[in-house]
């Protein structure tokens, strides 16, 4: 996962603040968001094997591109009246990425984190059901083999619960860095 989130930060922040960057960057992480999930796993299989690194590599990209993709988006819908006004006030670079950059890109940001964490959930059913030999996935599908449809059940309603999780602990991690966004929802 943070392998998947630091490749999507940096990819998102140059191609969200540079046309040069969008130009360089942005086409090739568009050919990767096309390319299902599923027909990466054998070429991973043939280039990493069955080991642990196929599968992190296959959680990293379905981390990427969702988190990339939010990352781009919020930056560029920055409301352009704050560069102004952070060019009248003569804010420092790091004043401006504290006080326009963070807070304008967060909300969708964290959004694409929530997306992430369901991608990357995803991604290792996938690759535990194909190329493991332990693991949530290799149990359901060695379940599948048996016609054990109770395993199968239990395990899925694991990966769902461990995605409740984790996205409710964005959800927290949302509440508290967006405390000064007025919001519709009460709590």
């Amino acid at each position: 996962f943070l392998l998947g989130a630091a490749i999507a930060v940096v990819a998102g922040v140059i191609v969200g603040l540079s046309r040069i960057g969008d130009a360089v960057l942005d086409p090739p992480m568009q050919m990767i968001r096309t390319v299902p999930l599923l027909g990466l796993v054998p070429l991973f299989i043939i280039w990493f094997g069955i080991g642990e690194w196929s599968k992190v590599l296959l959680v990293a990209i379905g981390v990427a591109i969702p988190l990339y993709l939010n990352l781009v988006a919020a930056l560029r819908s920055i409301d352009p009246e704050l560069y102004d006004v952070a060019d009248s006030l003569d804010l420092t670079v790091a004043q401006r990425v504290r006080h326009v950059l963070v807070p304008g890109a967060l909300p969708g940001t964290l959004v694409g984190l929530r997306q992430a964490l369901g991608f990357a959930w995803l991604a290792l059913i996938v690759a535990e059901q194909i190329s493991a030999t332990n693991g949530l996935g290799f149990m359901i599908n060695n379940a599948r083999d048996f016609l054990q449809t109770d395993t199968i059940v239990i395990g899925l309603l694991t990966y769902a619960l461990l995605g409740l999780l984790t996205d409710g602990a964005v959800r927290v991690l949302e509440r508290r860095a967006l405390r000064w966004r007025e919001t519709g929802v009460r709590a």
